[in-house]
């Protein structure tokens, strides 16, 4: 994949819920590059992620699910460059932010002094609280008893009132216990708290100390920022400042200058601490948690141009996302008729949206409209343009969803499923279809599925996941002629058209792990009959096959016993290749 362009680049993601009361974490610290024109297939069991990942891409999470930690760099020239005006308004604003930066230059001077000051505070916090460890032992009890509650509370929800009075009783009673635990664990350490920083109080050889100490520091530093910056320090404003117009231009006025003043007090904080703002890392970074950092590249009398990075995971405003999903990440849900409005006809249901994301006159809207119609098939397009949903059959229906997510020429298809509800032989037309728009349109398929026929005949790559990690990635012959992680075996000894005849039909024994729990080692290792001792103790790192074939299962460690894989999935190259019509391609045979 080396010639081929990243288009999306995951690293590290992590995706958390919060439910109930609980924090369930569906992705842990995934990394996966997406390439142009390519179709990766993402699969597994139901619930272990595959559509959470993929909603991070186009900003749709539910309410209570958000990025914990993580970047999803979305490598678009067209969002990535960027211009905006210099005005006589610009240029102002630009005068302000330099002036304003010249003055917190000089914080740089006593960063190291600073240092120490706040060690030396955070010091005495510590003598007058608890220490890590116990805080972090107090944490961990109080997230249990807070966890048992939780549970008996939803248990009790779901007992009937009229029959089952002595449960919810028991329940309630189980309940009070844990909120008088709850209780009596805060007041210890409110206690326990309140008695060490009384005992710094009377601590007078320390506090004397710690005056003293805090005076020299506190002196030192008001000489060390008294002094002037150099011109070296103000050419770097100057271009900071401009970076500063640059990453806020997109936005409306008066979020213009909210953003312009956080941005100032992160520079400020970021100055005091001593941060290099010549490193480009360290830069991102203290513009990130705003606004994405525009880097300044060049500009004339009439504007200002710059590039950005632009990270999907810290995306934080609607207007950002709608330069986004649709027009550049697009997605195919599995059921038509939640994505379709059953009461505005197909045609305006195209147009609307051509219309808001191209900017188009309503003629030159149907005219695409339907020369998208005819592309994914719908024969007799105009006399079709006008009917309902309804009146479309459920394959005609996902060939019109396909075309609204086309409808802006985006970077990346995500298709979250789209042949589940359809027959066999519609489901090969959609397939077909979207492999000949792919060659046309020249877009990425993300393409979701827990069916291993549809990934033969759609995906280059696969990249199976369990319980929120890809546990392996490779090109499609690799994993299908290749399996290395036992996990894959499962998944492949429970087709039904590799059973051989009179012969007990292959199933995955026991369930996912829980979520809401930290896993300790490799978390498929209860399910797992070639489990070893270290699956249960360590979490496996992943280990390279080949140049793009990845598995993380410690069978693959040098040190491990040779294992295996089933019988049933040796040697199924040939059967494979039939069943899935699969093209043979270089990869060896298993």
């Amino acid at each position: 994949m080396d010639d081929k362009k990243v288009l999306l680049s995951v690293k590290n993601l992590n995706v958390k819920f919060r439910v109930r009361g609980r924090v369930l974490t569906a992705i842990r610290d995934v990394s996966l590059d997406i390439y142009e024109n390519e179709s990766i297939a993402i699969v597994g069991e139901s619930g272990s992620g595959k559509s959470v990942f993929t909603k991070t891409f186009a900003g749709m999470l539910d309410g209570n699910g958000y990025i914990d930690h993580g970047t999803i760099i979305f490598n678009d020239e067209d969002l990535s460059d960027t211009i905006v005006k210099l005005n006589p308004l610009a240029k102002k604003t630009i005068n302000f932010c330099y002036n304003k930066l010249n003055e917190y230059a000089k914080l740089e001077f006593g960063a190291s002094t600073y240092r120490e000051i706040l060690e030396l505070k955070s010091e005495m916090r510590r003598k007058g609280s608890l220490s890590l460890e116990e805080e972090e032992e107090s944490k961990k009890k109080l997230n249990e008893l807070m966890m048992k509650k939780t549970e008996i509370y939803n248990l009790k929800q779901t007992y009937d009132s009229s029959k089952e009075k002595e449960k919810i009783k028991e329940a309630s009673q189980q309940i009070a216990q844990l909120e008088k635990q709850i209780k009596e664990l805060q007041s210890y350490n409110d206690k326990l708290i309140k008695e060490r920083k009384q005992a710094v109080a009377n601590d007078t050889t320390y506090l004397s100390q710690y005056q003293k100490r805090m005076e020299e520091l506190k002196n030192r530093y008001s000489k060390e920022i008294a002094g002037d910056i150099s011109q070296a320090s103000k050419d770097r404003n100057l271009i900071l400042a401009k970076e500063i117009y640059l990453s806020v231009g997109r936005y409306s006025i008066k979020k213009r200058y909210q953003l312009i003043r956080n941005l100032l007090k992160a520079l400020k904080a970021a100055m005091r601490l001593g941060v290099d703002l010549m490193d480009e890392e360290q830069r991102n970074a203290v513009f990130d948690p705003v606004a994405f950092r525009v880097k300044y590249l060049d500009e004339n009398e009439e504007r200002l141009h710059g590039t950005c990075i632009v990270n999907l995971a810290n995306i934080k405003y609607d207007k950002d996302w709608r330069l986004i999903r649709g027009r550049k990440i697009s997605t195919v849900f599995q059921d038509p008729m939640t994505s379709l409005n059953p009461v505005i006809t197909i045609g305006k249901q195209i147009t609307s949206i051509i219309i808001k994301h191209q900017k188009c006159t309503e003629v030159e809207a149907r005219e695409r409209a339907l020369k998208l119609m005819k592309k994914v098939g719908i024969p007799n397009a105009e006399a079709r343009f006008d009917d309902y949903p309804f009146q479309y059959s459920g394959g005609m229906r996902q060939r019109i969803v396909i075309a609204i997510a086309l409808s802006c020429q985006p970077k990346i298809l995500i298709c979250d499923e789209p042949t589940t509800a359809l027959d066999v032989t519609i489901q090969a037309q959609i397939l077909k279809l979207l492999k000949d728009l792919q060659k046309e349109f020249k877009f990425t398929i993300v393409f979701i599925t827990h069916d291993l026929g549809v990934v033969a005949n759609i995906a280059d790559r696969v990249a199976v996941l369990y319980a929120g990690q890809i546990v392996e990635i490779g090109k499609v012959e690799e994993i299908f002629y290749d399996p290395r992680h036992p996990y894959t075996w499962a998944l492949f000894s429970s087709l039904p058209q590799l059973a051989e005849r009179n012969s007990k039909l292959y199933y995955l024994h026991g369930t996912p792990p829980s979520l809401y729990n930290d896993i300790v080692g490799d978390a498929f290792a209860p399910r797992n009959p070639y489990c070893l001792k270290i699956d249960t103790l360590a979490e496996p790192p992943m280990f390279q096959v080949s140049e793009t074939h990845y598995a993380k299962t410690w069978l693959l460690d040098p040190r491990a016993p040779k294992i295996e894989k089933p019988e049933n999935i040796r040697n199924t190259r040939e059967k494979l290749i039939k069943i899935f019509n699969i093209n043979v391609g270089d990869g060896e045979s298993g």
